[in-house]
């Protein structure tokens, strides 16, 4: 691959544009087709980044429901029509007759899920519902999670796979918060998100645990913007939505969204 290629992406990503170069070079030259697992937002970036070179090739982009945000990319050469091809997912509903189950969160069935020793690359979006949770699942594995599936954070559970078009979702909640901060450095956000001391912020931003816009981001002095999507592993995800003027002591006014 040129490497010029390697000059739009960080460090980290290069093993994923490797895999994505070929699945396309594949499509283009070999006349293949190439179902991934499910890519998250910046992965799907990098690789439609990538399809747009060139000219005689496609990829399909489906995570089983409108507003989904964890897809599944069919890739192909672009003579090839795509819309009846199958994109080998199903929904796998999890419920209780626990009450119990109202108070779990997307955390505990991601770590259940993990827990059985599955790929992430192996699930889709899970949306926590009022009486359990819907998940979309690849196809070739749905079998073997809902067999052993059966507990999720001390709740047992039961488990049916439906077709995709029963996918149930709702609009993702956001818990609003706002914040005066010194500037829109990452770190100085971040450390008022979370209740956290400047100092404790740094330690998960530099040891590569941090992500900005699903992009791993080891700067912590990084000036954020409104829309921006933050995450820390164990700290949960927010949204920076918009800065609000600034204060007489001329500190910045935030709005964040927590994601539930």
């Amino acid at each position: 691959m040129s490497g010029e290629i390697y000059e739009h992406f960080s460090h980290d990503e290069r093993d994923f544009v490797d895999k994505a170069s070929d699945w396309i070079e594949r499509a283009g030259k070999y006349h293949d087709m190439k179902l991934t697992d499910f890519l998250d937002p910046r992965q799907v970036f990098i690789l439609q980044t990538l399809v747009n070179r060139r000219d005689d090739v496609q990829i399909r982009l489906d995570g089983g429901y409108e507003t989904a945000e964890r897809k599944r990319a069919l890739i192909a050469p672009d003579y090839r029509f795509l819309d009846d091809e199958d994109m080998g997912m199903q929904v796998m509903s999890i419920t209780s007759d626990d009450q119990k189950i109202s108070e779990l969160e997307h955390g505990d069935y991601m770590g259940a899920l993990l827990g059985l020793g599955m790929k992430r690359g192996k699930i889709g979006d899970i949306q926590v519902l009022d009486d359990g949770c819907h998940t979309v699942v690849a196809a070739e594995t749905g079998a073997f999670l809902s067999l052993q599936l059966n507990q999720v954070h001390r709740v047992h559970v039961f488990t049916e796979l439906l077709p995709i078009d029963q996918m149930k979702w709702s609009e993702s909640k956001l818990d609003t918060m706002d914040i005066t901060v010194a500037s829109l450095r990452l770190d100085g956000i971040c450390a008022d998100v979370y209740r956290l001391s400047r100092s404790k912020v740094l330690v998960p931003i530099k040891a590569g645990r941090c992500r900005v816009n699903w992009k791993v981001e080891e700067d912590p002095s990084k000036s954020l913007k409104a829309g921006d999507v933050v995450s820390i592993q164990g700290f949960g995800r927010f949204k920076v939505m918009e800065q609000d003027g600034m204060t007489k002591k001329g500190r910045c006014r935030v709005k964040i969204g927590k994601f539930a």
